[in-house]
């Protein structure tokens, strides 16, 4: 199991830390929401270090369907009319970002229309298309003819865009003060100074600030993130051989299809489901696949997985109000392409004292008195309670075990372990022990 991205990119290895470092930054967390504040930090003129326990680009990042998209399915109705409009205006300097980048970095990017469809319900469409119209955002109504599926309607936003991450990480991780095979343990403020130390198994780095990119948060003590996020998995396979689309597509409803291409390869995405539970993963599409497009070729398969907030929008800012001068960026959503834009932008700015007018709508410590709350809740207790083995190194939890992708994975937090035990997706930091 290998995604597009990974065959198509030779991204340079780092070395290890192997002595004790200061510098202004500390970024913790090798993807692209990790890399990109890197970069931004960088371009201001900080001193900026980053370390990832594994390698750089090779866990969720590459696993995406990378979209970059403003729209991000159904979003707009769910939220007010002055965060709708903040949370718009924030990925759409996000989109223009990428955009510039792409003048001077090969990334791949295309401009694509982008679509939200629904197989049979317009009144999502109308209460979209409302809290739309009020915001000014360029969108409009339209049915997609080029889907295989009969789609009732969709809502375009025109000249969206799609890349290759892994080329954009390629190109501005090269000069970057990166240390791969590099796990932080522990982090400590010092009382006098407030610097933030952060502990590897030898090593130690100090900081005046500190940025957790990690996906899923690892530090339990602050926060309260393993209460605020679930995650799901989601799968993808691009095929050949298949009609190609002009623009994106997905299903609103959050449990259906998507659809782009790459090159002559058409990727297809959908059997969402939560980690831990049962979904319809690869083979519900390799099902679709053969029924509407008979003659295709599949090429490559893979799963990512996305950590979801309580209210859909991420959390981006202060770690919590309990540890200063740490901050934070997760919950995505599942978009999260665009949303590492955002939170690079948005953390640079906390961090050099920059005002950002939608710092407020992706506070980490807002209300989590959502609906959500209460089913993390109920599916945490059910499985701290159930009596089987093994359980997660994370908090406790019964893993289940997951036949299509033969590892052990936690319904709770969604971190995944191999057969053997080893640690594939956090918030666990530590292997699984397995008893043989």
């Amino acid at each position: 199991m290998k995604s597009i991205w990974l065959d198509t990119t030779n991204i340079k290895e780092h070395e290890s830390l192997n002595k004790d470092i200061n510098t202004d930054v500390l970024v913790i967390g090798g993807g692209i929401t990790g890399i990109l504040c890197t970069y931004e930090l960088k371009n201001k003129g900080i001193d900026v270090v980053l370390v990832e326990a594994d390698k750089i680009a090779k866990g969720v990042t590459a696993n995406t369907t990378a979209k970059i998209t403003s729209q991000h399915g159904f979003i707009y109705n769910k939220l007010d009319t002055d965060t709708a409009r903040l949370y718009y205006r924030a990925n759409e300097e996000a989109l223009q970002k990428y955009k510039d980048l792409s003048k001077t970095i090969d990334m791949e990017l295309e401009e694509k229309d982008n679509y939200v469809y629904t197989l049979n319900d317009m009144r999502i469409i109308y209460k979209e298309m409302a809290i739309l119209n009020q915001i000014n955002a360029k969108a409009e109504i339209i049915k997609p003819s080029e889907l295989p599926i009969n789609t009732l309607n969709a809502i375009r936003f025109k000249k969206q865009a799609q890349f290759n991450p892994l080329k954009l990480i390629e190109e501005i991780s090269k000069d970057l003060t990166i240390y791969e095979n590099t796990k932080v343990i522990e982090l400590e403020t010092e009382e006098e100074t407030e610097k933030i130390i952060a502990y590897t198994k030898n090593n130690k780095i100090t900081a005046n600030k500190v940025i957790v990119a990690t996906h899923f948060p690892i530090f339990n003590k602050f926060g309260a993130y393993f209460l605020k996020l679930y995650q799901e998995r989601s799968y993808v396979i691009a095929v050949k051989n298949a009609e190609l689309m002009p623009g994106m597509y997905i299903d609103g409803s959050g449990n259906g299809l998507s659809f782009r291409t790459y090159k002559n390869l058409l990727l297809v995405g959908g059997g969402n489901h939560r980690t831990g539970k049962h979904g319809g993963g690869w083979n519900y599409l390799r099902d679709f696949i053969k029924s509407y497009y008979p003659n295709a070729v599949e090429q490559y398969h893979w799963a990512t997985q996305d950590c979801m907030s309580l209210d859909n929008l991420p959390y981006i800012g202060l770690y919590s109000p309990k540890l200063p001068n740490v901050y934070v960026a997760t919950g995505f959503n599942k978009w999260g392409m665009t949303t590492s834009m955002v939170a690079a932008t948005l953390l640079t700015n906390l961090i050099t004292g920059n005002p950002t007018p939608y710092e407020h709508i992706f506070n980490p410590s807002r209300s989590i008195l959502k609906p959500q709350l209460l089913i993390n809740g109920l599916e945490t207790t059910l499985n701290l309670l159930t009596p089987t083995k093994p359980r997660c190194p994370h908090l406790g939890c019964a893993l289940k075990y997951n036949k299509e992708e033969h590892t052990w994975d936690c319904p709770c937090h969604g971190s995944r372990f191999t057969e053997k035990g080893k640690l594939i997706e956090n918030p666990a930091t530590d292997d699984l022990k397995i008893k043989e």
